[in-house]
């Protein structure tokens, strides 16, 4: 029997429990899921790729077939490389919806790979990491947000958080 094998990719800067609750569930439905971390190097982003990949495996570490990666170009080259036949995306709102759905058929059309879409959990549908990152800037409280190790992270960057 073939191993089912799925990524979900993104920036994660930082990780947020939206994104962790979309690969938890994906965990429970493939064989392995890795999560790609985007090396974009026209972005600069909060955290270094280093950082994030650090905050993500210790955030997944209860996940024995979950494993942290990077990869930079095309997704699809990415799991083609490494045996990967799906492509795991949240969908927040039927905007995200939109987008997804133009990149999962070139997605497939150019190598394919298909593409999951799994609808967030109503508590994180508003949740970004940019909304994150913003709230933490200013001092707001992001606890309830994100994982204690990133909320450390946060709060090193930027200071006390939650006023």
């Amino acid at each position: 029997m073939a191993i089912r094998r799925a990524v979900a990719p993104g920036s994660f800067d930082p990780i947020t429990l939206g994104h962790l609750d979309v690969i938890e569930r994906a965990s429970g439905i493939f064989d392995e899921v890795v999560i790609a971390v985007l090396i974009n190097s026209s972005k600069s982003g909060l955290f270094s790729i280093e950082e994030r990949i650090a905050m993500i495996e210790e955030s997944v570490a209860p996940l024995g077939n979950v494993r942290v990666d990077s990869w930079s170009g095309l997704l699809v080259d990415y799991c083609k490389e490494r045996e990967i036949s799906v492509i795991i995306k949240g969908l927040r709102a039927v905007s995200d919806f939109d987008y997804e759905l133009q990149m999962s058929q070139m997605n497939l059309k150019l190598k394919g790979v298909e593409t999951f879409f799994m609808a967030t959990k109503p508590d994180y549908s508003f949740l970004s990491s940019s909304l994150v990152k913003e709230i933490a800037k200013y001092g707001g409280d992001v606890s309830s947000w994100v994982p204690s190790n990133v909320l450390g992270a946060l709060k090193s960057r930027y200071g006390a958080l939650g006023k």
